[in-house]
């Protein structure tokens, strides 16, 4: 796969000619993008690959993007086309990942809500004010991210394969190797330490993450 060149960054005049004009920006996206990618493939050659598609990608449709939402968002998902294709392609060559499944012992989890689906009291989430006027902001989507990078690897891994790469439930567990049941228990505890850890560090800040 050819890298994208220095001389290939422009856009033109649509709205992602700044974005691509500043290296800077583009190179801090690239490791981004790369990290995300080789969290999902496992495979650094494969990661890497998705990633210069996606870019390049982005460049030849660069007139496309008209500035409605994020540039990094435009470009991220590019980037979760490319690493679903290769995931499915990997799965229909039956190279399949095997990832550790850990111990899954239900009756160890504490009981978050009651017999009627309601939150337990004592595990009450806290108030989180105004979900939609908080997501505005962009240091709370810095926040997220470190929340993220904090996650269990096997947690995180579902969590983004799910929520980011939006796979159906029977890909997710065909690509890592595990059962719906071990799924549903790695989502319960990564939305659970999301929570938690968003409560304390954004919403009812305690402490920086580092």
């Amino acid at each position: 796969m050819r890298n994208v060149g220095e001389h290939e960054l422009n856009g033109g005049t649509s709205a992602a000619a700044p974005f691509l004009a500043d290296a800077v920006y583009m190179a801090e996206l690239r490791e981004r993008m790369l990290k995300f990618a080789s969290l999902q493939l496992a495979d650094p050659g494969l990661a890497e690959d998705a990633v210069q598609e996606a870019l390049a990608g982005a460049l030849r449709n660069a007139k496309a993007f008209a500035g409605r939402s994020a540039f990094r968002t435009w470009v991220f998902a590019i980037l979760r086309n490319k690493i679903a294709d290769q995931i499915r392609f990997k799965r229909r060559q039956s190279q399949m990942i095997a990832m550790p499944l850990g111990h899954f012992p239900d009756e160890d989890e504490p009981r978050y809500f009651d017999a009627k689906g309601h939150w337990a009291p004592e595990n009450r989430p806290s108030d989180w004010g105004n979900p939609e006027i908080e997501l505005l902001g962009k240091d709370f989507w810095r926040v997220f991210e470190a929340c993220l990078d904090h996650l269990p690897p096997d947690q995180g891994r579902v969590f983004m394969m799910r929520e980011f790469v939006e796979m159906e439930t029977s890909e997710i567990c065909a690509e890592v190797g595990i059962t719906t049941t071990n799924l549903h228990v790695l989502m319960h505890r990564a939305r659970l330490r999301l929570r938690n850890c968003l409560e304390g560090h954004w919403f009812a800040p305690k402490e920086s993450l580092s």
